[in-house]
């Protein structure tokens, strides 16, 4: 696997119907067994995989905040940040995290964002599970 944007979410952005700025955002985490498709996963409802409900993981995630970046016109890019998200005193073991526009309400109105790939199984052990990444998101063109 590797960290992608979802299709789906650059034609949103585009419409207008997500906004970095002012919207409300999730990171739910998945197990390795979960395949991100960038052209095919649009909405929450496509994500399989997500870690098991309980031992310091909620279903659904946890609330994140991203932040637009200023206008890179060196590489041709803007990039969005994406917030520290942690999950205290848990028991967790995921691959990846998904980033999505929570709407709060049905899986299929919550547009996913991007996929971020841990390179591997990451756990904690009753301590801990922290999502901390440089990689934000990139749109250039």
């Amino acid at each position: 696997m590797a960290s992608l944007v979802y299709h789906n979410a650059i034609k949103k952005t585009l419409e207008g119907s997500i906004d970095y700025d002012t919207d409300t955002f999730y990171m739910m985490l998945v197990t390795s067994s979960y395949s991100p498709n960038k052209d095919t996963h649009d909405f929450r409802d496509d994500v399989t995989n997500e870690v098991a409900n309980g031992n310091g993981y909620t279903t659904k995630g946890a609330a994140v905040t991203l932040t637009v970046g200023s206008i890179d016109a060196t590489n041709d890019r803007v990039e969005i940040g994406i917030g520290t998200v942690t999950w205290a005193t848990s028991t967790i073991t995921a691959a990846g995290a998904v980033v999505y526009k929570y709407r709060g309400g049905a899986d299929t109105a919550d547009e996913l964002v991007c996929f971020l790939d841990f390179g591997g199984d990451v756990a904690s052990a009753g301590g801990d599970f922290q999502v901390v990444t440089s990689q934000g998101i990139r749109f250039s063109n």
